[in-house]
């Protein structure tokens, strides 16, 4: 699917998000990039293959209250 030199990543090597977008979808929060991974804007990825990534947590995010254990 790729034809730029130096050709992407394909999407079942763990650098596969490096690839380059071919279609920019940001108003609906997902770009397709030429190895066929679906990326969505809450880092999460949908592979050619239909296997389903869920997205990374951020460094240092925030536990949300209703995640936080109550004092004991």
């Amino acid at each position: 699917m790729c034809t730029h030199w130096p050709p992407c990543p394909p999407a079942d090597r763990p650098d596969h998000d490096a690839a380059v977008i071919v279609s920019a979808h940001p108003e609906q929060g997902w770009n397709l990039l030429c190895n066929g991974t679906i990326v969505f804007d809450d880092t999460g990825e949908l592979l050619p293959d239909g296997r389903a990534v869920a997205p990374r947590a951020a460094e240092g995010a925030a536990v949300p209250p209703s995640r936080v254990s109550p004092p004991v």
